[in-house]
This record gives C-alpha cells, structure tokens and sequence, in this order.
C-alpha cells in the first residue's frame, strides 16, 4: 500500500488549522474515504523564556496553561497538521488526485507545505511522528 504524508505549518494560526481539520474531515465523510485519509495535529509549545522560573512565576505560568487549554490551545503553541494519504495500490489515480488537490485547497494554500512520498529521506521519521501523536 503507497502512502505518503502532507505535513502543513500553520505557525501559531490555530484558527486556520481548526479549518484545516474540517475540511478534511468533510472530505472524509463526503468521499467516504475512512482510513485513507487521516490528519494529525503536533503542537509545539514556542517557550521564549530561558531564564528559570521562580516558584511565583511557575504558580502563575501553570495558571495562564491551564486556562489556555481550557480554551483549546497553549495561544503561543506552534501547530502543524499532518495528514496521511493512505491508499491501495489499485487506487494510484485517487492518490495522486489527492496528493495534488490537498495543498491547492483555501486552508492549506496558506500554510508551509511539505509532501513527504514513501522511499525519499525523512519518510520513516515522519512516520514514526505520525504514528507518535494521539
């Protein structure tokens, strides 16, 4: 089975990357596509401080988390989407078609992409990160 990864940095556009997982769920569902097609999220938390933090600053660091991610998110956190194309190798005309039609689309148009096919370099960790995130 061919599958290759699309994997789009949204920087800290949280907004944009909720539309993202939309959309691909819509496809999801309208195209019937099941486990062919799957999307992850990998957050990364942009820490500026490197000075250590006193017992005051972590008591009120841990409260500004805890509120953010009962919004949803950490406002700084680096998000990328990582998406799966996971196809049969009698379907190579749909993965193609996808593989095209994914980073032309209005969310991921404005996001950094990088498409990852299987056998190139880098394939096996971006896998390994897929398989790593919940």
């Amino acid at each position: 089975m061919a599958h290759d990864f699309l994997i789009f940095d949204f920087g800290t556009n949280e907004e944009v990357a909720q539309q993202a997982r939309h959309k691909v769920e819509g496809w999801t569902q309208g195209f019937r596509l099941g486990k062919k097609m799957l999307l992850k999220f990998e957050r990364e938390a942009a820490d500026d401080s490197s000075e250590p933090e006193t017992d005051a600053k972590k008591a009120s660091a841990s409260k500004k988390k805890s509120a953010a991610k009962a919004d949803g998110a950490e406002p700084s956190a680096k998000v990328r989407v990582l998406v799966r194309l996971d196809f049969s190798d009698h379907e190579k005309l749909s993965h193609q078609r996808w593989l095209d039609r994914i980073p032309t689309e209005e969310p991921f148009k404005s996001a950094k992409a990088e498409i990852i096919r299987q056998g190139q370099p880098g394939f096996a960790e971006a896998a390994e990160l897929f398989d790593s995130l919940s």
